[in-house]
């Protein structure tokens, strides 16, 4: 029986708590074979990001065409797309070789502060990737790029929420974790933006165990995706999978711990 099959087209993490590596991780812990896109290694641990280069967008498109065209493709996320020209060469991929089911994790900075997306690479990410994802998962920070305003209570998720789906996502969780409080709500909005938001509540789990938050979410997301559930529902399974994550937490490093998406096993 051929497996469902998630695609991820990111950057690399030699210290293995997010990108690619974390992506693979969660794909594998949804019985989800996963194939990938490097688009830039980096040498990175729990202190930040030391150093990263990108690769050639021709050579990201092979890759995803090589995928698409023999594996195929059940659904995909994005990650760090660090230039304009890696977004625009990405976006032009998924529409040549109809990858299905996008979620785009806008990544604009590491869990450290490091700048891992060009100042001219943010309008590009907006007008050509969004329309083409079926969920984007921004956080408040990659929200407020993004929609280029304040981002930072309840309200402004929301609207931030409608401006993203009434720029061409079919679905947008904007993440509450840089909220002030005890609690992390995320903000899901599906289809129209004049609908109601769904708040996600979920209270604020201590620690220092966050890195690769996003990217598991995002990922979990995908193999959600890929196995056949609709968009929301997607969304809210990640999330709580995403929580067992972070409390999971693996003790590496000195700095921000990764989350563990190979929690079950431990569970």
């Amino acid at each position: 029986m051929k497996p469902f099959v998630a695609l991820t087209i990111a950057g690399s993490d030699s210290g293995g708590g997010a990108g690619i590596v974390a992506d693979l991780k969660t794909f594998e812990a949804h019985g989800v074979w996963g194939t990938t896109a490097i688009v830039a290694v980096t040498a990175q641990n729990t202190l930040g990001v030391q150093a990263f280069a990108t690769l050639a967008p021709d050579l990201v498109r092979q890759q995803i065409e090589s995928v698409a065209t023999d594996i195929g493709v059940d659904a995909a996320k994005t990650g760090m797309l660090a230039s304009a020209d890696l977004v625009h060469g990405v976006a032009r991929a998924v529409r040549d070789f109809a990858v299905p089911n996008l979620v785009v994790d806008p990544v604009f900075v590491s869990k450290h502060g490091d700048t891992l997306l060009a100042d001219d690479a943010v309008g590009a990410l907006r007008d050509e990737l969004l329309p083409l994802a079926a969920v984007v998962t921004p956080n408040l920070p990659e929200a407020a790029r993004l929609v280029e305003g304040d981002v930072g209570d309840r309200r402004t998720m929301e609207a931030a929420a409608r401006e993203l789906v009434a720029r061409g996502a079919r679905v947008v969780l904007v993440k509450g974790g840089h909220l002030d409080g005890d609690d992390s709500p995320d903000c899901l909005l599906a289809g129209d933006p004049s609908g109601d938001p769904v708040w996600l509540e979920g209270a604020r789990i201590t620690g220092r165990h966050t890195h690769g938050t996003g990217c598991v979410l995002s990922a979990a997301t995908a193999a959600e995706l890929a196995r056949g559930m609709e968009p929301a529902d997607a969304c809210v399974a990640a999330k709580r999978f995403v929580e067992r994550a972070i409390a999971a937490g693996v003790e590496l490093g000195s700095g921000v711990g990764p989350v563990n998406p190979g929690w079950a096993r431990h569970a």
